[in-house]
């Protein structure tokens, strides 16, 4: 492995950041992946950094990361010019919380190659910046009714860190991560760290999702033990639900299967069911239920789900 030092430059060094009371911090990792359920990734990561101070630290070489033709950037065009880029980046911003403590936020696009050198580096600044936890945020498809709490499948290493949350699947084989792989990795190494999976509805799932994000905060304040604002999120996260509720009130079809999905966490919830993952067969696929939802939407084309 070639030196995983050569992969990004700091604007800031350990002693400076001392300097700004940067005393072993949490470290956010919110990478975009392969699946982003209702956006709560995304929406989590821009809303610490919109709502919060931040200031760039670290910047990561994505030449020697990212496959251009795989995961293509955007470019504007406007009439007779060539008018913007939408260059990829991997970075760390050093944020503060509410009460002016400061975390490590580390987003971007997900490496496409040298995974193993990547994480070496990101090891590399967790021994620099004495980071003394890695959270983890992701937000998947699964079949829940958005009638009920979000569900959190929270998973690390030691198992302490997340002890207090339910066990909801069983042994389960997924595509691999960058994100998955270096909690792996971490965990080898002895350094704690989780993180924390949100089951967004999956005929959701295409939809800005605002919950989704503020329940995915709401774990990262507990385990980090940080201050971090959530206000914005419960409001937004209020109006979609009230928005949906009134798209499939005169759907019968759509109410029927949200009242399956219901019965279903119902059962779980109160241990008579199966896991997240039991796939009765009174219940629709995700794909069916969702192409129900879209098929519903698609003939009401008054209707606004952008908010």
């Amino acid at each position: 492995m070639e030196d995983p030092t050569g992969l990004f430059t700091t604007s800031l060094q350990p002693a400076e950041a001392a300097e700004l009371g940067l005393a072993r911090p949490v470290l956010v990792e919110a990478l975009d992946g392969f699946v982003d359920a209702g956006g709560g990734r995304r929406l989590a990561r821009e809303h610490l950094l919109n709502a919060l101070d931040s200031q760039l630290l670290v910047t990561f070489d994505v030449d020697q990361l990212i496959d251009y033709r795989a995961q293509r950037p955007q470019m504007t065009f406007t009439t007779d010019h060539w008018a913007d880029y939408a260059a990829p980046h991997i970075s760390i911003h050093l944020v503060r919380d509410l009460n002016d403590v400061p975390f490590l936020l580390l987003h971007g696009s997900e490496p496409d190659m040298q995974w193993e050198r990547f994480i070496a580096a990101v090891r590399v600044l967790v021994a620099e910046f004495v980071v003394r936890l890695v959270i983890g945020v992701n937000a998947i498809p699964m079949g829940v009714p958005h009638t009920r709490p979000l569900t959190v499948i929270a998973h690390g290493t030691p198992l302490e860190l997340v002890a207090d949350y339910p066990k909801w699947l069983p042994t389960v084989q997924v595509p691999a991560s960058v994100a998955g792989l270096l909690e792996y990795r971490l965990g080898q190494s002895g350094t704690p760290a989780c993180g924390f999976a949100v089951a967004v509805p999956h005929y959701l799932a295409n939809l800005d999702y605002p919950d989704a994000a503020h329940t995915l905060l709401n774990s990262v304040s507990s385990a980090g033990e940080l201050s971090l604002p959530v206000e914005a999120l419960a409001h937004a996260a209020e109006v979609v639900r009230g928005d949906v509720d009134r798209q499939i009130a005169n759907a019968d079809e759509i109410t029927a299967l949200v009242r399956q999905l219901e019965q279903q966490y119902d059962d779980l919830a109160t241990a008579r069911g199966g896991g997240l993952l039991s796939d009765g067969t009174q219940l629709p696929t995700a794909d069916e239920l969702g192409a129900e939802f879209e098929k519903y939407l698609s003939n009401r084309p008054d209707t606004d789900t952008s908010s």
